[in-house]
């Protein structure tokens, strides 16, 4: 019999995994499931909003990949799986005019990984879900992209009657989605007057306030690296308010716990993750931002299905009762970790017993096209070393181009690269069509 892997999403962990195995199984051993038909790196949601990348240039389009790397796409959103009968079932497709397109399916599994990813958890604030915008996908970057633009043509007609109007964002949440997408508004902004938005001075015209409810933005990295973004979202006009907690969010404001008021015009949501809900209708163990538990071995519960990436619990191997964070070079080590053991589960063969230990090397963060911050682990040395500059942008660049290698192998991501290269040029800065 034909063993049968299914990995339910398309992100940096899932779409690896399949693209990895498919090279090697076929599509015969090998399914993905997402309910979106092209993938961008979530790293890089923020510089969509912001329009600064193109997805119709940077986005891989799963079909596409399925057929190069030799594993089947399924198109459709898991929203009910049932264990005893070895089941995901997929909601119907519809396209842009409502017709159906993919009627409900059922995809059997001998082994299924769980790799959705996680969103964005509002904590119960009153008001955020209806006016706060995430980021959580490609479709709610381009829906950003888009009210913005008409944001900031609203604020051109309004400064030809009042020269003080500016258009007011606020990003709750100082980690690095809200730091990012913080500097890289400010790059957008900047060359809107070349596109006929001759009026809007960024410095005065738009207003951009980073709120974060712990004692300094970037709480889960390094002090010295909090410090460096701070110091260069303040150089780039970005008013930075810490600690601030929001008590509730309306059409045209923000409040926080203290009674202040925020003006709001857009308001983006980067407080904090939470796996997608839908993760309970497995009947596995759960914790308290519904991530399924799983073992050093990256096993649930069941012992048929896996999990990695944000959606997944995994103890953090030597760092006593701490889980790994949610970062995609977890998803990343995790990917290649499992390779083997479903390598030995296709072929019938006995199942490695081993446990997965994550390997820190660090983290960088942009702050702007040209500067970033950046702590990289010396793992061999054991100790911590802080870049800054272009040379931390640089490297944070070059983990886009390592996640495309996992995926499309060395000709193809040198083929993007140069790619890349040649066309910046003749390629407008911020996309806004």
């Amino acid at each position: 019999m034909v063993h049968k892997v299914v990995i339910v999403g398309g992100g940096a962990g899932g779409l690896e995994l399949a693209a990895k195995l498919g090279r090697r199984f076929g599509p015969d051993h090998i399914f993905l499931v997402d309910a979106a038909l092209t993938h961008v790196w979530k790293p890089s949601l923020h510089e969509v909003a912001a329009g600064t990348l193109d997805i119709h240039r940077e986005g891989l389009s799963y079909p596409v990949l399925a057929r190069d790397s030799g594993f089947t796409f399924m198109y459709g959103a898991a929203s009910q799986f049932d264990r005893e009968r070895r089941l995901v079932i997929l909601d119907p497709v519809y396209d842009s005019e409502g017709q159906e397109l993919f009627s409900r399916r059922e995809v059997p599994y001998d082994t299924l990984v769980l790799a959705v990813g996680s969103q964005s958890n509002y904590f119960g604030t009153p008001g955020a879900t209806e006016f706060a915008m995430a980021l959580d996908s490609t479709a709610q970057a381009e829906s950003f992209r888009q009210r913005l633009l008409r944001e900031l043509v609203r604020t051109q007609r309004q400064l030809a009657t009042n020269p003080s109007h500016a258009l007011h964002i606020n990003i709750v949440g100082g980690g690095a989605t809200g730091v990012e997408l913080a500097a890289e508004l400010v790059e957008a902004c900047k060359d809107m007057r070349y596109y006929g938005l001759e009026q809007l001075d960024p410095a005065r015209s738009v207003r951009i306030t980073l709120l974060e409810g712990g004692e300094r933005i970037l709480p889960a990295l390094p002090a010295r690296m909090s410090q460096a973004a701070h110091q260069l979202l303040l150089q780039r006009g970005i008013q930075v308010k810490a600690p601030v907690r929001v008590a509730s969010v309306t059409k045209d404001a923000l409040f926080d716990t203290q009674g202040n008021r925020y003006p709001n015009d857009i308001c983006v949501w980067a407080a904090g993750i939470e796996a997608p809900a839908f993760l309970a209708k497995l009947g596995l163990p759960l914790n308290r931002i519904n991530q399924v538990e799983a073992d050093l071995g990256l096993r649930t519960a069941d012992p048929n299905i896996y999990a990695i990436g944000d959606c997944a619990q995994v103890p953090w191997k030597g760092e006593d009762g701490r889980y790994l964070p949610a970062r995609a070079q977890v998803a990343h080590q995790q990917a290649s970790f499992l390779l083997p053991v479903l390598g030995a589960r296709i072929r019938g063969e006995h199942i490695p017993q081993k446990e997965f230990t994550f390997k820190d090397y660090g983290s960088l963060v942009s702050v702007g096209h040209n500067r970033g911050v950046g702590s990289l682990m010396g793992v061999l040395s054991g100790k911590s070393w802080f870049v800054e500059g272009l040379v931390a942008r640089t490297m944070y660049m070059s983990l886009h181009l390592m996640h495309h290698l996992a995926v499309l192998g060395f000709l193809q991501t040198v083929s993007i690269a140069i790619g890349r290269l040649l066309l910046k040029r003749s390629t407008p800065r911020v996309k806004l069509h």
